[in-house]
């Protein structure tokens, strides 16, 4: 099966690797950190203006392969301190609405550009 790269303006890779990568009916995009794309600096303001970031990103990249936050089905969180839960939680639930995506939250010990957070997840493309 073939994979076609999915690249985003707005989003930031720090690395050899593209957004997101569509397979079939599958997109899975990279993690994203709260890199500002302007800027290329990770965003002040804490761990709730952190995931705000992620998702601003992610959104782009979602956009990028013509989804939305709506044909996502599985996301995976990495917070550095997982004291963060409960703002995480309340920012992620901004983005998202019943039924909500398979979720995975990982405690990590650190995390590229000393983030707080990352945030990659798996979109389904709906079927015409």
């Amino acid at each position: 099966m073939s994979r076609s790269p999915v690249m985003a303006p707005g989003a930031t890779a720090v690395g050899p690797y593209a957004h997101g990568v569509r397979v079939g009916d599958t997109v899975y995009l990279s993690g994203q950190t709260p890199i500002d794309g302007a800027t290329g600096r990770l965003v002040a303001g804490g761990i709730a203006a952190q995931v705000h970031q992620c998702f601003r990103n992610l959104g782009a990249v979602l956009a990028a392969a013509g989804l939305g936050f709506g044909d996502v089905v599985k996301c995976t969180v990495f917070l550095t301190d997982m004291g963060d839960f409960a703002a995480m939680n309340q920012v992620y639930a901004e983005y998202f609405a019943e039924p909500y995506p398979a979720r995975t939250t990982i405690g990590v010990a650190a995390l590229p550009l000393a983030a707080q957070v990352e945030i990659e997840i798996i979109a389904s493309v709906p079927r015409p």
